[in-house]
């Protein structure tokens, strides 16, 4: 399964805020850190606002801010949001396909179905346990001496 730019440009967004519900972020801030366009990222995050996984907030220390509830959100809800996830074995076989070919498309169709499964079972809060524990063991040394 291959994630269009807007899904993963939401997934890490989502991310970023979640770590820090508490923090209000400008969009140009996780645009810089991603070195993605700013005005691309600000219609992805419309959309979650427009969802409730975000709120926006104006003014002088404005941005966005995390109002989700990570331990519920998994990360099937954001790529749902951006993603048209309907039969992927008709997609993938040729309309006029031999045996090879549909044996393929079968293989490929039940690929994605175990992605789509993982994507449901991994919530929010999974995400960020994962990410701080990979944040922890970059802090130690590689190699104890």
């Amino acid at each position: 399964m291959k994630l269009q730019k807007n899904t993963s440009l939401a997934l890490y967004s989502v991310l970023e805020f979640a770590r820090t519900p508490e923090r209000h972020i400008a969009a140009a801030e996780i645009a810089e850190k991603y070195d993605i366009s700013a005005h691309h990222l600000a219609k992805v995050l419309a959309e979650l606002a427009r969802s409730g996984i975000l709120a926006s907030v104006r003014g002088a220390g404005g941005g966005y801010r995390f109002i989700g509830n990570a331990k519920r959100l998994t990360l099937m809800d954001i790529i749902q949001m951006f993603e048209d996830l309907g039969n992927g074995a008709a997609a993938t076989a040729a309309p006029q396909s031999g045996p090879v070919e549909a044996a393929l498309g079968l293989v490929l169709s039940e690929i994605d179905e175990n992605a789509k499964a993982t994507f449901k079972s991994i919530t929010l809060a999974t995400m960020l346990r994962l990410i701080e524990r990979q944040q922890a063991g970059t802090d130690l040394p590689r190699h104890p001496r």
